[in-house]
């Protein structure tokens, strides 16, 4: 019989930067108990030196915080380069809060008060993303170089200017090494809920994302559509580990 005190990831560290107590606390045990390891920060700026420094597995990363908050620790992380998974949890559940901690380049969001179960699920899901996503690269389209780690995009030396999401939905699709990533996959794997407006979300993104990688957006070489199905990666040479 499994037993469900272990986590599937027993070797996995989390790091926790909450800076209520009583919350910090209560995970802490929860995630303990469920055999993590784990370290704590009690607000943005203790948190992001940490994170830095230690590299945790996972980052549990709360929005509303003194000194920094964490839509200011998860931007700035990915500025410097840092893919390490973060699922921001908050008290804060407008879809426009949401999409902001999305667009900072938070990996989940979660809204309080939520389930330990759910917390836990969401921890497992990003933890096997991110073992899938280990190592970004350099992706070379043609006349575009992007760095999926560091979310930076240049053509031709030219800077290009691509959102948080969109370096996510690349990463995604150079993830399935070829194979079709379906809208409902973008949308819970990228937006990090189903529960967004409609899959023609996604198709919007891809539109917008094809203007500015692809020399022809109306013929893309790149980003191809499976149709009945959703997008996949085409590449002429290989994902360069930096």
């Amino acid at each position: 019989m499994m037993n469900h005190n272990i986590s599937q990831n027993p070797n996995a560290r989390l790091l926790i930067v909450e800076d209520e107590l009583p919350m910090r606390r209560a995970l802490e045990d929860c995630l303990v108990f469920k055999g993590y390891r784990v370290l704590t920060a009690v607000n943005g700026t203790s948190g992001l030196e940490m994170i830095l420094k230690e590299k945790p597995d996972l980052v549990l990363l709360d929005v509303m915080m003194p000194e920094m908050d964490g839509f200011d620790v998860c931007a700035s992380l990915r500025k410097a380069g840092c893919s390490i998974p973060v699922l921001m949890l908050t008290a804060k559940g407008q879809v426009q809060d949401r999409v902001q901690g999305l667009d900072a380049g938070a990996d989940d969001y979660l809204v309080k008060p939520f389930s330990t179960e759910e917390l836990l699920a969401r921890i497992r899901a990003l933890l096997r993303r991110g073992r899938r996503a280990d190592g970004p690269g350099i992706l070379h389209l043609g006349d575009v170089n992007i760095d999926l780690a560091r979310q930076k995009a240049t053509r031709k030396n030219r800077s290009l200017e691509l959102t948080a999401r969109e370096y996510a939905m690349l990463r995604l699709l150079v993830q399935s090494e070829g194979a079709p990533v379906s809208r409902d996959q973008f949308l819970d794997q990228v937006w990090g809920f189903t529960s967004f407006p409609s899959t023609r979300t996604v198709d919007t993104h891809i539109l917008q994302l094809r203007k500015k990688i692809e020399s022809n957006p109306e013929k893309p070489r790149w980003i191809e559509t499976v149709h009945g199905v959703g997008y996949r990666l085409v590449l002429d040479e290989e994902l360069t580990k930096s």
